[in-house]
Parts: C-alpha cells; sequence; structure tokens
C-alpha cells in the first residue's frame, strides 16, 4: 500500500520535470546580410558531430593541396612520370581538376549555378595561374563549410542527376564528395612530389 500511495507523488515529479525541459536549439539562421548562417559553436570536448567532421575533413585536405600547389617549381607543373599514360594528368593538370571540382560541388552544397563556366585545367596551364585558381576555389568553398551545421547538413539541395535530370540530396552529400575527391588526387600529387624528391605536406615534421 505504501507503494502505491507514494507512485501519484512521484508521477506527478516526474510529469513536472519532464515538461521543464527544455527544447533542443534551433538551428542558426542565416545573416540578412551576407546570407550565410553564423559560425557554429565549438564542439564540446570529447564530441564530434556531422557538421565538425565534415569542416575538419575539409580544413586539413585544404592546408595540403595549397601547399602541395607551392612545393612545384614552374617548370615541374608540366611534369608527370616518365612511362605513363598519355591521358594521365600533369601535376598542373591536377592541380586544375581539383579546383573545377571544388567550385562544382561546393556550388552544389550552396545551390547555386557553378561561377566557373571554362574548365580551368583545361584553359590554365601556368603555375601562378593555377595556384591562384586553387585558392580562389578554397575561398568559395569557405563559406558553406564554415557555416555549416547539422541541420543544414541535412536540408535536400537540388543538383544535376543522370541524363539531364535533377535530383534533391542533401547538402552533406556533395561536401563529403568534395572532401572524398579532394583527398583522392591529393595521393597523385604526393606520388608526383616524391619522385621529384619532395616531402609531402602531410609528412613535414610537426
Amino acid at each position: 500500500m505504501k507503494a502505491i500511495a507514494l507512485a501519484g507523488p512521484l508521477t506527478l515529479v516526474a510529469t513536472f520535470t519532464f515538461a521543464q525541459t527544455p527544447p533542443p536549439p534551433a538551428a542558426p539562421a542565416p545573416s540578412a546580410t551576407t546570407g550565410q548562417a553564423p559560425a557554429p559553436a565549438a564542439q564540446p570536448p570529447g564530441k564530434l558531430d556531422l557538421s565538425t567532421a565534415i569542416r575538419n575533413g575539409y580544413n586539413n585536405i585544404k592546408g595540403n593541396l595549397l601547399k602541395s600547389a607551392e612545393k612545384m617549381t614552374d617548370a615541374d607543373y608540366a611534369f608527370k612520370p616518365a612511362g605513363i599514360m598519355p591521358e594521365v594528368r600533369t601535376y598542373g593538370q591536377f592541380i586544375g581538376h581539383i579546383a573545377d571540382a571544388n567550385f562544382l560541388l561546393c556550388s552544389r552544397a550552396k545551390g547555386e549555378e557553378n561561377p566557373i563556366k571554362e574548365s580551368i585545367e583545361k584553359t590554365k596551364t601556368s603555375r601562378a595561374d593555377l595556384i591562384k585558381a586553387l585558392n580562389d576555389a578554397m575561398a568559395y568553398c569557405d563559406p558553406v563549410y564554415t557555416s555549416l551545421s547539422d541541420a543544414q547538413a541535412l536540408e535536400f539541395v537540388t543538383v544535376a542527376g543522370p541524363n539531364n535530370t535533377k535530383r534533391e540530396v542533401v547538402r552533406a552529400s556533395p561536401l563529403m564528395s568534395n572532401n572524398s575527391h579532394n583527398n583522392e588526387h591529393y595521393g597523385n600529387l604526393v606520388t608526383y612530389m616524391r619522385v621529384k624528391g619532395i616531402v609531402p605536406p602531410s609528412s613535414e615534421p610537426r
């Protein structure tokens, strides 16, 4: 009987406690001036959410790519290992291809038209022009990664699909594809640098 008598007050306490639990915070609203949401709050120690993982992956490979672009000389931008198939890219073509892809995939994540109308890989050959193009591509991508929240990562954006169709994917999809593509071709740059006796950025002493 005592247990039954206590059940009512305990239920009331539990109900009151549940009612007082604050709702989860809403996603940050976009700025009226920039159209971008403010940078999300820093993650508490020991936790890594989706948007922070995507952002960290981008920042890590971005640094390695920008340093890699600087490491090769003007002449070596035309380099590719001897005996390799003719369709394989030169060092400079890889830099241009990476810049092209960052513009394309980040424009999809932003829900915008690609601002690049001519392929950088096919129109730029000089070291200076390609380094500038890569920096411009990263500057274009920076805002969407910097302001990304988990809520925004899971929003749908419309992108090109197969056979001239359109499809909807979560914003995280082109951003993760961009990170994967950047890492894939950083591997090519590493191979070329090693052939030239250059230490890649990711292998430099820390």
